[in-house]
């Protein structure tokens, strides 16, 4: 039989799908970036600030799925 609070398995979830695409967008910017840098190693300084700022973003939609996620697990 399942014991435990049907919460606690919705909190992994939130986490789990929550951080996957952020996880996804971080790595296919990451390659990108490189992948640019390789063709254009002079435009280094703009492409590793615009890399940043949208790793920055990307995370930030992470930080959002550990919230609920903490939010569903202490709620109630």
């Amino acid at each position: 039989m399942i014991e435990g609070n049907i919460g606690d398995l919705g909190a992994g979830l939130a986490i789990a799908l929550g951080s996957l695409g952020p996880g996804l967008g971080i790595g296919w910017l990451a390659s990108k970036a490189m992948e640019s840098l390789g063709r254009n190693p002079e435009a280094a300084r703009p492409i590793q600030q615009n890399m940043i700022l949208a790793i920055a973003f990307t995370e930030a939609i992470a930080i959002y799925a550990l919230v609920v996620a903490i939010i569903i697990k202490f709620v109630n």
